[in-house]
Parts: structure tokens; sequence; C-alpha cells
């Protein structure tokens, strides 16, 4: 029985042991790293703003429910419909996208960026910085204190900066990939690979244990 539970061990631990690096480096990245500086949290400002609710008089059909935005300095009412979000001027009217340099503004005067340049994003791409949010979408390219160059993406409705993107963000990411084992999308922790190696990490542990303590009986049966 020894031979056969070394052997499993041995080979088990041989072929999982490359993740088991990866989850151990990765896991201490996460561990010294605050998620709040990753999502760039550190460059957003939190201006107070005033809001008239004087002119907002109109019906929105099938709301689910309603948002009141301030976008640079006009009030707007962001709704959830059953067709999907739309988005508002005070006096009922759809809301036009906003321009580049009101998307300059907007990063300006939100964040302790300096943006540099804007472009619009209308396809989504995989394991992209802005995965999961709405498209078309603004992005700015700004620089910190450091000059370093961190991407702002922002909501061509709305205005609401929805990501903020820079390298210590970019090597999260890629961390968390090689952590839950999806190499491409990074956003899937429920993917096969991920729970074979987890069994089998399972098993070579166990396996271990048991070896430790038939080792261990051993020794003490010959002396």
């Amino acid at each position: 029985m020894q031979p056969i539970v070394r052997n499993i061990h041995k080979y088990l631990s041989f072929f999982i042991s490359i993740q088991l690096l990866l989850w151990t480096i990765s896991g201490i990245y996460f561990a010294f790293n605050k998620i709040e500086d990753v999502r760039g949290e550190q460059y957003r400002l939190q201006p107070l703003a005033t809001y008239s609710l004087k002119k907002i008089e109109f019906e929105i059909p099938d709301a689910l429910s309603l948002a009141i935005k301030k976008r640079l300095d006009k009030t707007i009412i962001k709704a959830s419909t059953k067709a999907g979000m739309r988005y508002f001027d005070e006096n009922g009217d759809p809301l036009q996208p906003i321009s580049f340099d009101e998307a300059k503004q907007i990063v300006a005067k939100n964040t302790l960026l300096r943006p540099i340049a804007v472009e619009q994003i209308n396809e989504s791409k995989k394991a992209s910085e802005y995965r999961g949010r709405q498209l078309p979408i603004h992005k700015v390219t700004a620089r910190n204190a450091d000059e370093k160059d961190i991407n702002v993406y922002i909501n061509i409705y709305s205005g609401e900066i929805v990501a903020i993107r820079s390298t210590q963000w970019r090597v999260w990411d890629l961390m968390w990939g090689l952590h839950i084992m999806d190499w491409q999308e990074r956003n899937n922790i429920d993917n096969l690979f991920l729970k074979v190696f987890s069994i089998l990490a399972l098993i070579s542990a166990i396996s271990g244990v048991i070896l430790f303590f038939k080792v261990n009986v051993s020794s003490k049966a010959i002396s």
C-alpha cells in the first residue's frame, strides 16, 4: 500500500507543482496590493454637486429604477427600463453622447489625473480592460503625478467614470487569470481546469498526509 500511495503523491505533486506555484505567487500579490489601489480609487475625487429637481416632470414608461446624476454641470436622469438603460436631461429629452472635450473635462474635474487623449471604443474584446461595461465607451488616456499613463473609461451618456486602469491593475488581472486558470477571458471561476486541478491538489495533500503517517508508523515498527 505504501509504494502505491508514495507514487500517487510523487507524480501528482510533480504534475500540479507549477500551478501550485502560480497560486502561491498570485496569492502573495493579492495579499500585498489593496484592491482599492488596483481599481484606481486613489485617483478619484468626490466633488460636491447641487441638484435642481424643479424642471424634472415627465414620465418614463417601464422604468425599473431611476438615479439622478450630474454630468459636468447638468442634472441628468439615468433610468433602467425593460428595454435597457436610458438617459434623459431635465426636460425629458434623450441625452446626446458627451464629446471628446467633455470627456477630458470630466476626468480633470473628477480625478487627480491629467487627460491627454480620447478615443471611442465600440466593440468588445476578450480580456479587455473595459469588459463588462456598457458600449460604446470613451477611453481617456491620462497621466498621474509620476507621468505614468492611466486609462479612464467613461460612460458616453451619463459621463460616469466606470473604470480606471493602470499597470498595477493589468498585473493584478494577469495574476487573477493565472489564479483561476482562465487565461483568455480571466473572469470564469467555474471553469473545468480549476475544478480538476483543485481536486488533484486535494488528493496530493491527502496522500502526503497519509504517506507521512505511514512512514512514521513503519519507522516506529522497525525501531
